[in-house]
């Protein structure tokens, strides 16, 4: 794991689907500097099939050594968002961080995708992720270092990208083009606005649900993702805005070298994951998957 540097001490992260995976990565992550967490998420009791709630990530927040704000947030509902945008100022102070972790999958073709479906990934995607950003924005203007990451994709216009799962591909998309124009339009202002995504599948409640047991296998955990977007997030956002990053790429530029310790189990080949252009060198070590997963 990266070490930590102390250089979020103090700040005031609000991140969106927070409670399990990829955003409590990036939550434990900031806690280890003593930051201020807001864990904007729906879930608030036990969840049959999800592991974890708000209270209790905001228990492993508070143990890691930051201190935690728990909001029940369900990013399509724009006064639930402000509730929680509220509470963090009046608690915190103001926010100098979000992150728009919050997301909806499903890898059906056209003709197999409900609308309701659609909708669901539509909004919680590309219409909450805009939503969430513009009602931090305010804030984001008045802090010091302040960066917007989305955990979405870089844009890859191959149709390969879109032949099997277009509902899925044009909502995370959606995320990606709020990075492409909320950057240009808010560098003047120094607010950083990237993208971050996984150069293999990540352990998820959302991995599990598209490839079992066996893609979870051949998954690397939520930390390294944890790892690089503390890289980008303590950068000077002046210097480094617009970028979709990939995760290893990110670590490796900041000399990492062992990424063997992320993998959920060491030896075994690794998923790729979707959207992504792979190298040669990384092509020999990471296995290609179906794209009608």
């Amino acid at each position: 794991m990266a070490e930590n540097t102390g250089k979020l001490a103090g700040k005031t992260l609000f991140i969106t689907g927070a409670s399990r995976g990829i955003g409590k990565g990036i939550a434990l992550k900031a806690a280890r500097d003593g930051a201020n967490v807001v864990i904007a998420a729906k879930t608030d009791k036990p969840h049959p099939k999800l592991p974890g709630t708000i209270y209790t990530a905001a228990k492993e927040i508070e143990d890691a050594g930051g201190r935690c704000l728990p909001c029940i947030v369900d990013v399509r509902n724009e006064s639930q968002i402000q509730a929680a945008v509220d509470a963090a100022v009046e608690r915190f102070g103001g926010i100098d961080i979000l992150v728009n972790n919050a997301s909806a999958i499903s890898t059906t073709g056209t003709l197999s995708t409900e609308m309701k479906r659609y909708d669901l990934m539509m909004d919680i995607n590309t219409r909450g992720t805009f939503l969430t950003s513009k009602l931090c924005l305010p804030h984001l203007l008045n802090a010091e270092n302040p960066h917007i990451l989305n955990i979405s994709p870089p844009l890859n216009l191959k149709p390969t990208w879109f032949a099997n799962h277009v509902a899925y591909t044009m909502a995370k998309y959606g995320m990606s083009m709020c990075v492409l124009g909320m950057a240009e339009e808010f560098k003047a202002d120094g607010i950083a606005v990237n993208a971050l995504w996984p150069l293999t599948t990540i352990k998820t409640a959302a991995v599990s649900m598209l490839g079992g047991e066996d893609l979870n296998r051949m998954s690397r955990t939520p930390d390294i993702m944890a790892d690089a977007a503390y890289a980008i997030l303590t950068s000077n956002s002046r210097e480094f805005t617009g970028n979709f990053c990939v995760d290893e790429h990110v670590l490796k530029k900041c000399g990492v070298t062992d990424f063997e310790k992320y993998a959920v189990e060491p030896g075994m080949p690794l998923a790729s994951d979707f959207f992504l252009e792979y190298t040669e060198e990384e092509r020999s070590r990471i296995m290609a998957r179906s794209s009608k997963l």
